[in-house]
């Protein structure tokens, strides 16, 4: 399985879907799946039985996983999508923004 461009805390930008333009922090990669949960983005009414915490149940709105393919990570520098290069000092391994070549913490 391939290696992701996109880690946890990382600011993303959808670039499709219903939530097409929003940006937002990762929270969570799936790498097995190839998902992301992103904050504020992909929100699906989740069905909750009663519970102490909760007696009435109902539903509550959660941020679903978001396919890898429809995010880019935002430029640290311009704050515009682009894609990242990897390159490897020694054992480490930096990502570079391809648009102002800025490295991406």
């Amino acid at each position: 399985m391939s290696k992701l461009h996109i880690k946890k805390n990382d600011t993303v930008i959808v670039l499709a879907g219903e939530d097409k333009g929003k940006k937002g922090k990762v929270l969570k990669v799936l790498v097995d799946k190839q998902k992301a949960v992103v904050e504020g983005v992909n929100f699906v009414n989740k069905s909750s039985k009663p519970s102490a915490k909760n007696p009435q149940g109902g539903f509550e709105k959660v941020e679903a996983p978001i396919h890898i393919s429809n995010l880019s990570l935002i430029d640290p520098k311009s704050g515009k999508p682009t894609r990242v290069s990897i390159k490897h000092e020694g054992k480490n391994v930096i990502r570079i923004a391809k648009k102002s070549g800025e490295e991406i913490k």
